[in-house]
């Protein structure tokens, strides 16, 4: 399978008091056809990154290759093969629809024509629209057609549906899956972690600008969250529980304390629940609530990242549940 991005070793550094490094040695390959998301907390460096390989900031260090061409070398060739949708995209409110897409395609050697591009994002019924009079959701099916309107073999996607209601992020899930359908190339960043499960061939965690985890969803949920998971919260009377006895009961692989409670990722819930029972009545512990749920991305995220762990003054201490 034939690379489409490559990244090795990448640094971002800026230069303020005191010195921030932005991206510290971030490696990835990802192979053509495939959706690929970053992932990671706010500041964890995806978005840094991203700007790297699209071309719009240049690294401290470190070496990219877009489809075998280089940045600094090949700008204008890699340039034509790429599509960039931002975080967020400023459009002319006075063009409509067809005037904008226009106005991207006249950047490009071989773009596909206006009508395809708006057809692609489903915007057919606004094409004579202004830009001013679209909703939120269909401002970013703009933004992607304005993207894809050069027919690029890469389409990078930074966060592409923050803010959207469901419906509409459902929409633009169609929109991407159907240009990879065509064996092009997806690299996007999100903090919706149904919506990487859902797109993703594969995806990296980030976080403090490093790649600690690279797989398919279901490999990394495997790997670090468990098939399954039991959450609970006990009563506010309860004595203090530490995890190292949680991680000392029957059947758990590991266990951590979110804002709700507690969580504990398992490979047999009724070993595990089993196990919990005769723990609580042994420390004199009362369960406020209990559920159990197959195991997601945001499982995996919550245990590399630790995010709800790194607020308190003790990674390891658990304190009284609320």
């Amino acid at each position: 399978m034939s690379v489409a991005i490559l990244a090795k070793n990448l640094f971002k550094y800026y230069p303020t008091k005191p010195p921030v490094e932005a991206v510290r040695g971030i490696d990835l390959e990802v192979n053509e056809g495939e959706c690929f998301g970053l992932l990671g907390p706010n500041g964890a460096g995806k978005t840094t990154t991203m700007e790297m390989l699209e071309g719009l900031l240049q690294p401290s260090s470190g070496t990219i290759e877009i489809l075998n061409l280089h940045w600094g070398r090949d700008d204008v060739a890699i340039r034509c093969l790429i599509g960039i949708s931002l975080q967020e995209t400023k459009l002319a409110d006075r063009l409509t629809v067809r005037e904008t897409i226009d106005l991207f395609r006249s950047f490009y050697p071989k773009p596909i024509s206006t009508s395809q591009a708006i057809a692609a994002v489903s915007l057919e019924e606004k094409a004579n629209a202004y830009v001013e009079k679209l909703s939120g959701g269909q401002l970013q099916r703009l933004a992607i057609a304005t993207a894809i309107v050069g027919d690029p073999r890469i389409l990078f996607l930074d966060e592409p549906t923050t803010g959207l209601d469901p419906q509409s992020r459902r929409q633009l899930w169609d929109v991407i899956r159907t240009y990879q359908s065509s064996g092009r190339t997806v690299m996007l960043t999100t903090h919706y972690m149904d919506e990487a499960e859902r797109l993703c061939d594969r995806v990296a965690v980030v976080d403090h600008g490093k790649t600690i985890a690279i797989g398919t969803p279901k490999e990394l949920i495997r790997q670090y969250g468990g098939e399954h998971i039991v959450e609970f919260h006990l009563n506010q009377a309860s004595p203090s529980v530490d995890l190292s006895g949680l991680n000392q009961i029957r059947g758990v692989e590991r266990a951590c304390l979110t804002d709700e409670g507690f969580l504990l990722a398992v490979s047999e819930p009724h070993i595990a629940i089993s196990a919990l029972f005769d723990f609580c009545l042994r420390h004199n512990l009362t369960l406020g609530h209990l559920t159990t749920r197959q195991a997601t991305l945001e499982d995996v995220f919550i245990a590399l990242t630790g995010r709800h762990l790194r607020d308190g003054n003790n990674s390891e201490k658990v304190t009284k549940s609320p």
